[in-house]
């Protein structure tokens, strides 16, 4: 479903460049759990950002679906990130002004997206967060907040869900609920990448590779 080719990746110039991917292949398969492993710094990120064409590689091929995705206009690189992917972040990313009704419907802004109210009522249902639809994220746990966040990626029904540190702010209980609820989701069939330096998830994982230095090793 993945396809990454050579993808290189570098920051600044002459004698401040900096190698974030060298020469990385790698392929993810449809509904496949994959945990990308490393140290701070090691490309874990970067990676993830390239899959989801929020950042451009410096060199390299990522393919999706048989469609070359920086080969796409910026046009249909929104679309893609808009329908196809879902992200989940460490910091929740939820704004603080808007109730959590709102801040899932969010989505509701991006390209070739229409969502009902009805959806979102079912999905924080699933999601054990319908009591707190009215609740700003600050009235909200961190585990009700990441919930929040999941279900703001996953009511596009994207086919691609990108978790960058999903449980890094959370206990053991949340981080493992989350992961629960990414599993269901790769069980429906959804493809979870998954940046992450802990073991939690380790036993939630189809595979596990680990980068250094912008390498697989």
């Amino acid at each position: 479903m993945i396809e990454i080719k050579n993808i290189n990746k570098e920051y600044g110039q002459g004698k401040n460049k900096v190698s974030a991917l060298k020469n990385l292949n790698l392929n993810i398969d449809t509904s496949e759990f994959l945990l990308i492993k490393g140290d701070s710094g090691s490309g874990k990120s970067t990676l993830l950002f390239i899959i989801g064409a929020m950042l451009n590689p410096s060199s390299g091929i990522v393919k999706v679906d048989e469609n070359e995705l920086f080969s796409m206009s910026e046009k249909q690189k929104e679309t893609y990130r808009a329908t196809k992917t879902g992200f989940v972040f460490q910091s929740y990313h939820l704004l603080p002004y808007l109730n959590v009704l709102e801040n899932i419907m969010l989505s509701n802004e991006l390209p070739n997206i229409d969502i009902q109210k009805e959806e979102v009522i079912q999905l924080a249902s699933k999601l054990g967060i319908s009591d707190r639809l009215n609740h700003k994220p600050s009235e909200l746990s961190a585990g009700e907040k990441q919930r929040v966040a999941l279900a703001r990626a996953l009511i596009t029904k994207p086919s691609i869900i990108l978790a960058d540190e999903p449980t890094g702010n959370l206990d053991e209980k949340n981080s493992l609920e989350v992961l629960n609820y990414l599993k269901h989701y790769k069980e429906d069939g959804g493809t979870v990448v998954m940046v992450t330096h802990g073991n939690l998830a380790d036993s939630f994982a189809s595979r596990i590779i680990h980068l250094h230095k912008g390498e697989l090793v």
